[in-house]
């Protein structure tokens, strides 16, 4: 039987999945075999509608099934890690996309490879966490609540239904619950890496979730997994994804911030509050006192924290760091040794008291030593007091290192191409400028395969040129009066993105108010996932909100016939680690507003831009209320990165074209 090419693999699979091929799709697919077989990297631009999933899914499958038979002496050859942004997208391709198109593809060649979704420890029931009980002391208690017939609060009802779930489960996977619960009940039933107590020293291990979850993702030709579980096997260097050959990455836009998430470590009196708390029953009271001493300089020190960057580390700060960073030292050393039996279950009770003042000393050890390549500030929240942070300046030589060394990358997204070319992405990530020599810069290619919609068709870009420009927080009344005027032309069916949930709360009370016949749903008024169900419910309805909406709408159709942005999404001036990464791009010759500020905005615009046209019959208005996308000369970088469509700054002309899309969808009884 000669071996099926790359164009009958991949109609095959289309044709499970009930799609339409497209050339956008045969040409990535292309693409991603010959970046596989080569041993090279690949940045990969598919539009909405291109069909990506499958077209990395199918070379990936191809290749592995050269696999010789007696590959176990080589486990990663062949195997293919594919990571995405999100836990939603993970499953899809687990229980939706995979399934589909190995059997599709199996006849042909002659195979079935396995595959297997692999996830944090924490997305797993623990079951000694269930059984034994919450070895914290603010807990303490509230697994007697099982014992009770008919628990009344609404976190005791989840723990007993999650105490049934454990019993019918085969995974133990947090998302295979229908319904969900609470974070606050799941805490109670799961443990994070640092707590776990190992395998070997659980009296649960051999029926554990976790580890039988990581068993079947070793036997496994794909493992689907998610960028923030990729962050960390590459940053803390104990391996949790097996070796592989390949890494796709999914949504790889995501990928630098989520690093950057996995890379930042924080500090609060709360958490070190919770560290003395648990290390308290098990040290000697000279160790406790110590630490608690330590505890209370910090909080002092918090009291007085001012928001902003921390160029110098204060005196006060640095002195009261130190003396937590020695206390949790000395504490660390105690816990080792003790081995206290009136303490129920002290495996588990010591593990957990360990994690915690481990994650303390670490973050307090780090910013005292205050490496030039870290950031370090202070937040203040209303709700949460005052915590300090510290992240890396940059990631992109971490992901250099750890990421393109001995296996072959694809990195997929609908977003990789801003102001024209993958440059300004692949410098966040660690590569050279495409085409460039270097000993040190790992080789790789950009492939833009388009979309299979006709933007300039399908859509308008219209900037509001006319209004004044937007000055920070100020009062935007001309902003309202546009943004009524466009909502009432296009009949509602509006998505609202704002730079900030202030903004947004400001336009859904004035429209409220206003135009009460188009009804303005608010992000943070309900769970997200309902406000787009009731959004997409009902065509006259609006949705507002902030970032999450920018990247996390999909809603084809007359719903969502006019995206708005009140504003180009800048960073704000004072967050403290993009103007420091600013800052350096200009001590080093480059243009920091370009290479920070401007690339942040294009990503999240061309994002934005991207709710509008999710299917081939969408049709409507991305509406900028910004004039500086028209009058700026960094404009022409941010429209680059948008979708192709036609483009007016005449607000007559786009409320006509509002009026007659919302025309025809009413005549259609939409």
């Amino acid at each position: 039987m000669t071996k099926p090419s790359l164009p009958e693999l991949l109609h095959a699979a289309v044709a499970a999945v009930g799609g339409t091929e497209r050339p956008g799709q045969v040409t990535m697919a292309e693409s991603v075999a010959e970046a596989i077989d080569d041993g090279t990297h690949l940045l990969v631009q598919a539009g909405t509608g291109t069909g990506k999933s499958l077209g990395y899914l199918v070379p990936a499958l191809a290749h592995g099934m050269g696999v010789p038979p007696d590959r176990a002496e080589s486990r990663s050859w062949g195997r293919v890690v594919v990571a995405t942004a999100t836990l939603a997208l993970q499953r899809q391709l687990v229980e939706r996309d995979l399934p589909r198109t190995v059997e599709s593809l199996h006849p042909l060649l002659r195979r079935r490879p396995e595959y297997a979704i692999l996830k944090g420890r924490s997305n797993y029931l623990c079951l000694h966490r269930l059984h034994e009980g919450v070895p914290q002391e603010e807990d303490e208690g509230l697994f007697d609540q099982f014992e009770a017939a008919a628990p009344t609060s609404k976190l005791g009802q989840d723990l007993l239904r999650l105490r049934d779930w454990a019993d019918e489960t085969e995974n133990g996977d947090r998302d295979d619950l229908t319904p969900g619960v609470s974070d606050k009940a799941w805490q109670q039933v799961s443990v994070s890496s640092r707590e776990c107590l190992g395998a070997t020293k659980c009296a649960y291990g051999a029926e554990c979730f976790a580890e039988a979850a990581r068993e079947r993702a070793k036997l496994a030709d794909v493992i689907v997994t998610n960028h923030a579980l990729l962050a960390i096997d590459a940053i803390e260097g104990a391996p949790v994804v097996p070796p592989h050959e390949v890494l796709i990455v999914d949504e790889a836009h995501e990928l630098v911030s989520r690093v950057t998430g996995v890379a930042t470590g924080e500090l609060t009196p709360g958490q070190v509050g919770r560290a003395v708390r648990r290390a308290a029953k098990l040290v000697d009271e000279k160790y406790a006192d110590q630490l608690q001493t330590a505890s209370e300089g910090f909080e002092r020190v918090m009291e007085l924290a001012l928001p902003g960057r921390l160029e110098e580390i204060p005196e006060n700060l640095s002195y009261a760091l130190t003396a937590l960073r020695d206390a949790c030292r000395s504490v660390i050393t105690a816990l080792g040794n003790t081995r206290d039996k009136s303490v129920q279950d002290e495996d588990a009770v010591r593990k957990q008291a360990l994690a915690s003042v481990e994650n303390v000393h670490a973050v307090a050890e780090r910013i005292t030593h205050h490496n030039e390549w870290d950031v370090v500030w202070y937040e203040r929240h209303d709700r949460f007091g005052a915590s300090l942070r510290v992240a890396p300046l940059s990631v992109a030589g971490l992901m250099r290192e750890k990421l393109f060394a001995d296996r072959s990358v694809v990195l997929a997204s609908a977003t990789l191409k801003l102001g024209g070319d993958f440059n300004g992405v692949a410098a966040s990530l660690g590569l050279g400028r495409e085409g460039v020599e270097g000993d040190d810069l790992p080789q790789w290619k950009g492939v833009d395969v388009g979309s299979p919609f006709d933007y300039p068709k399908q859509g308008i870009l219209y900037v509001a040129k006319h209004l004044a420009r937007p000055a920070r927080d100020g009062d935007r009344a001309d902003m309202l009066d546009e943004l009524t005027e466009l909502i009432q032309a296009a009949g509602g069916r509006t998505l609202g993105l704002f730079s900030s949930m202030r903004a947004a709360q400001i336009a859904a009370e004035e429209l409220r108010e206003r135009i009460p016949e188009f009804p303005v749903l608010l992000q943070g008024e309900e769970t997200l996932g309902e406000l787009i169900k009731n959004f997409a419910a009902d065509p006259r309805t609006c949705l507002f909100g902030t970032l999450s909406l920018w990247q996390g709408v999909d809603v084809p159709g007359p719903s969502c016939q006019l995206v708005v942005m009140d504003k180009i999404p800048f960073p704000r001036p004072d967050d403290p680690l993009m103007s420091a990464r600013q800052k350096a791009v200009e001590e080093g010759g480059g243009n920091g507003f370009m290479a920070v500020a401007a690339t942040h905005a294009a990503l999240l615009m061309a994002q934005g831009a991207g709710r509008l046209v999710r299917a081939t019959g969408d049709r409507g208005v991305v509406a900028v209320l910004d004039q500086r996308l028209a009058t700026a000369r960094y404009g022409s970088f941010l429209k680059a990165g948008m979708p192709d469509f036609w483009y007016t700054t005449d607000p007559n002309q786009v409320r006509r074209s509002l009026a007659a899309i919302d025309a025809k969808a009413r005549e259609e009884g939409l």
